[in-house]
């Protein structure tokens, strides 16, 4: 056996790693690794590679995770900004492990989006159309922005019954903006406002924040609040109403209007079809 071939055995029977027995010997990684292939090191030796290998993923971790919270801004009070942006994120949205995702039809609601996360946000979000249904989609990738949203999600459903009337206002509309729909067909004297939503917790919880303005409905199958009887149409049209720019799908091949209307719009023809 020759002299390299003995240093090598010998290094390693001495628990050293083979990055460490190429360095002392200035041979390369593979000319050693024939020498010492069936020579294993001990199990401490191995517990300390894999402690170092642990402390080095979480160092990257924790550092990226710094760059991360760097890259938007916390908010501590609700406002009507705050209240607006997590409210939709919780309704047509997607708050991930990943980040955030806001999905709508309307231009006007995802341009709002975008302009109140200029706010919070230091980096713009991944934009995306869905050419055959017309769904605009926003997504703002950031891990810890993702977990710091849930998080204020669960606080704001928590709370929205104790905050001002006006935050109320706000958060009611972002439902009805986002999973809400006018129903007016005055052949048949159909007069509704529906909104659909598969937590149940939220639609009685949507219930009550209606109540709050005199407004009753109800809760009907399949997940979904009702409101129907003039009175109570033309408080939700005083009250809370639909956001400009919020419109229905008119190339649906069962819309009745064959256009895309506002909703606001479509409310205001029902409410005065009363008078007729």
């Amino acid at each position: 056996m020759n002299a390299f071939a003995e240093k090598c055995i010998k290094l390693r029977r001495q628990d050293h790693t083979l990055d460490e027995i190429a360095r002392v010997t200035g041979r390369p990684r593979s000319s050693v690794f024939g020498y010492i292939w069936n020579l294993p090191l001990s199990l401490k030796k191995r517990q300390n590679i894999r402690d170092k290998h642990t402390a080095t993923i979480l160092k990257f971790i924790e550092k990226r995770r710094a760059r991360s919270a760097k890259a938007f801004r916390r908010f501590r009070l609700w406002d009507k900004k705050t209240v607006f942006l997590v409210s939709h994120f919780i309704f047509d949205g997607e708050i991930r492990h990943g980040g955030c995702i806001y999905s709508n039809r309307s231009t006007a609601l995802i341009n709002r989006v975008k302009q109140g996360m200029k706010v919070i946000c230091r980096f713009n979000p991944k934009s995306y159309k869905n050419e055959v249904t017309g769904v605009l989609k926003i997504a703002y990738f950031n891990v810890v922005l993702g977990a710091y949203i849930k998080k204020k999600a669960t606080q704001l459903l928590e709370e929205i019954l104790t905050l001002p009337i006006d935050l109320r206002r706000e958060f009611t509309m972002s439902f009805f903006d986002d999973e809400g729909c006018m129903d007016f067909n005055s052949l048949t004297h159909t007069r509704r406002i529906r909104g659909y939503q598969k937590n149940t917790e939220i639609l009685f919880l949507i219930q009550k924040l209606l109540s709050n303005f005199g407004i009753t409905s109800k809760i009907v199958h399949p997940n979904e609040v009702v409101i129907t009887g003039k009175e109570n149409l033309i408080k939700f049209q005083r009250e809370i109403n639909f956001s400009y720019g919020v419109r229905i799908n008119g190339n649906r091949p069962n819309s009745i209007w064959k256009k895309h209307l506002e909703k606001r719009e479509i409310l205001q023809r029902a409410i005065e079809s009363y008078k007729i």
